[in-house]
């Protein structure tokens, strides 16, 4: 009795609370479910936006840091985290330069079908619904009604499809012309930035090794991943916005919160055991980029390699940086093979139960404010609610998924920039380059902290300027000189000690590390090397490089002209023998070592430079030929500075810079008589000291002779 009396209270307080909810139930589940709205675009961002960079990385987020004493760094982190999401912010203001811009316009495009899409994905499991109700309920005039809205939609759904795809791809491709346009644009610069960020970044620069492949390869692939990742984070979000909020709606807010509970519990184990795949990806571009580094060398010293017989060690070093990639791409196999049986074990069966569980609840559990349901009924919701359940949980499936895609667009992400960022540090003069043990202390370290100035002018000027190569190995500490318009410099030495060095000073391709260089600008000089560089093109081509044939015409010259400048260097004949100016071919292989230097004189005289850089120049041309360039060159009026160690040439100069390949030299008049004539009794002494061990035997052999004689 004293039982039932405690019980009615509770009994009667748990009735009043029912019917207090029953009442309130629309106002709790619109709470419920605004509340899962906010959290779901809440654990998105959060899950999306990663970790922030620590501490160590750099001021401008670069994620690099010292690799050891010698000025190199390199990348330690790839990770969705603070320095990738501003990476990708600079990487966007490229790709989307604008609002009105035909990227953004695509992009809207892009999102206007997503949402139809998911519209649309609403309405078929409605539909889908409906025609189970129809089977359950026997009605055939309704079943076949509903089956063609159902052949009706796919007209719209289908093209849907098609032109997302087409607009994905259409993303894709702008993205990387705008990036190549603007990475070209640095690399080789325009009409007013002159930095040769090409040159400086293959020889000044050891962040880089493969640009080639960066600028084909990675900005593809990158483009490619930016253009999915859109779609691949956009849609499944706004999906498991729309499913779930109309699943709340039929099954009721309070199983929706329970199942976003244990779907999150799981999906933050699934997000702790997740490998670091964009540190793989980058790894993997990296050892590609290796790879081909590797292959392009064995084509572009072949001939070398063949007369050494180096076959063999090439074999080996190819197949080493091969297998380096296999290895790696093995390693990255065997990790997604687990983390792929757990990802579909947790995202598609686990969730699946848990979400079967929640369709259930209108069949099994009274819901209050809805009504007694007829089989049909009830079989419509159960079919409706589990479309839009595997719907939402597809969609949250693929939100999970596109972390990993972010990491794999955040190791392109950190190439492309680590690319940008080289170049735009290289333009400030910000080098790292693995110097040699000498530049690490003392006299030559202080050397390297100092920069020089470069002045314009008419006439070349050294006062006071070191040499000094990429690597930080100081050839000359203090080298100083005046050449006038016309005054010819002939520069010799032993080799490594400078002489090529000096020339990359004067074309601007290397720092000034100290003193002062007074020189015209980089247009005013024209370098003729052993070995002229012949570009892919006509004939006519290889004479005007790098004008083209419009530019050509706008200087007044006609093809005449140019015939008459090779018939100079004797090769007018050419012309006829390969079919004509607009002949094209692989004019290295086609040519000789010795035509190819003519044709590169050619390209002097019709340029007509006021300063010509030769360097072995005339080495594989006969006397005859060199006497007629040199002769023409002076008359042009181009002032010539020539490495060069046939006394042939010495004639042709005024002034000498004579290195002594101790960091030492010497700088005065030419006078090659002179020169020429103690060159000679130089080689005749030579020769007679070549004599000297011959007479001495053959004298030993007459005192024997003697002394035998005299016995």
């Amino acid at each position: 009795m004293a039982a039932s009396r405690t019980l009615r209270p509770s009994e009667a307080q748990l009735a009043a609370f029912a019917k207090a909810y029953a009442s309130n139930r629309p106002a709790i589940q619109r709470t419920l479910t605004s509340g899962f709205v906010v959290y779901i675009v809440y654990a998105c961002y959060r899950g999306l936006a990663g970790k922030s960079s620590a501490p160590s990385t750099s001021k401008k987020g670069k994620g690099k840091e010292k690799a050891d004493g010698q000025g190199v760094t390199k990348q330690t982190r790839v990770a969705v985290d603070a320095v990738f999401y501003e990476r990708l912010s600079h990487l966007l203001r490229i790709v989307i330069p604008g609002i009105r811009s035909k990227e953004a316009l695509l992009l809207f495009q892009h999102s206007a079908l997503l949402i139809f899409r998911t519209a649309i994905s609403l309405y078929v499991a409605a539909l889908d619904g409906k025609i189970v109700a129809t089977l359950v309920r026997a009605q055939p005039v309704p079943f076949l009604l509903n089956i063609f809205r159902w052949l009706l939609v796919a007209i719209p759904a289908t093209a849907c499809n098609s032109l997302l795809s087409y607009i994905q791809n259409k993303l894709a491709m702008q993205y990387r012309t705008r990036l190549t346009e603007e990475v070209m644009k640095q690399y080789l610069g325009d009409e007013v930035d002159q930095s040769k960020i090409f040159y400086k970044m293959a020889n000044l620069d050891d962040r880089i090794q493969n640009a080639d492949q960066m600028i084909t390869v990675d900005i593809q692939r990158f483009s490619i991943h930016l253009a999915a990742i859109y779609a691949n984070i956009a849609k499944p979000i706004l999906d498991v916005v729309l499913y779930n909020y109309q699943l709340s709606r039929n099954v009721g807010a309070e199983g929706l919160v329970l199942l976003v509970g244990l779907v999150q519990a799981s999906a933050a184990l699934l997000r702790a055991l997740t490998p670091p795949f964009g540190k793989y990806t980058a790894e993997e571009a990296a050892l590609s980029g290796q790879l081909r580094h590797s292959h392009s060398r064995l084509s572009e010293f072949a001939e070398e390699i063949a007369f050494f017989g180096g076959e063999e060690t090439e074999k080996m070093l190819i197949e080493r940086d091969y297998f380096g990639l296999v290895k790696h791409i093995n390693r990255v196999l065997r990790i997604r093979v687990w983390h792929g049986i757990m990802e579909e074990g947790i995202i598609k069966w686990l969730w699946g139960s848990f979400g079967l569980g929640i369709c259930a609840i209108p069949i099994f559990f009274k819901i209050p404010g809805i009504s007694n349901l007829d089989l049909g009924s009830r079989a419509e919701g159960f079919v409706t609610n589990r479309r839009l359940l595997l719907s939402a949980s597809d969609a949250f499936g693929r939100v999970m998924y596109s972390y990993k895609e972010l990491s794999e667009l955040a190791g392109y992400t950190a190439r492309v920039s680590l690319l940008l960022e080289t170049m735009s540090d290289i333009r400030k003069g910000k080098f790292e380059k693995t110097l040699v043990a000498s530049a690490q202390s003392g006299e030559n370290a202080e050397i390297l902290r100092g920069r020089g100035s470069v002045v314009e002018s008419d006439d070349i000027e050294f006062i006071d300027v070191p040499i000094v190569t990429p690597n930080g190995d100081v050839l000359v500490k203090s080298l100083s000189f005046y050449v006038k318009p016309g005054q010819h410099l002939l520069i010799v030495g032993p080799n490594g000690c400078g002489k090529s060095s000096l020339f990359r000073i004067l074309g601007g391709l290397w720092p000034v590390y100290g003193g002062v260089v007074r020189k015209p600008p980089a247009s005013d000089f024209i370098l003729i090397p052993q070995r002229p560089y012949l570009s892919l093109g006509t004939l006519r081509d290889q004479v005007i490089y790098p004008h083209s044939v419009k530019e050509m015409r706008e200087r007044d010259f006609s093809d005449d002209d140019l015939l008459a400048i090779l018939s100079i260097v004797q090769m007018d004949h050419i012309v006829e023998r390969e079919g004509g100016w607009d002949a094209a071919r692989d004019w290295r292989d086609a040519l000789s070592g010795g035509d190819q230097q003519k044709i590169a004189w050619a390209r002097l005289f019709y340029h007509t430079p006021k300063f010509a850089i030769l360097d072995e120049a005339t080495s594989l041309v006969p006397l005859d030929m060199e006497t007629k360039m040199m002769e023409y060159a002076t008359q042009r009026g181009i002032t010539l500075l020539t490495v060069s160690h046939r006394p042939s040439l010495w004639k042709y100069h005024s002034m000498i810079l004579h290195y002594d390949g101790q960091g030492g030299y010497v700088f005065t008049k030419l006078d090659a008589e002179k020169r020429l004539a103690l060159q000679d009794e130089k080689q005749a002494l030579e020769t007679r000291l070549l004599e000297v061990p011959k007479m001495k035997a053959r004298l030993e052999e007459l005192r024997a002779a003697a002394a035998e004689r005299s016995s």
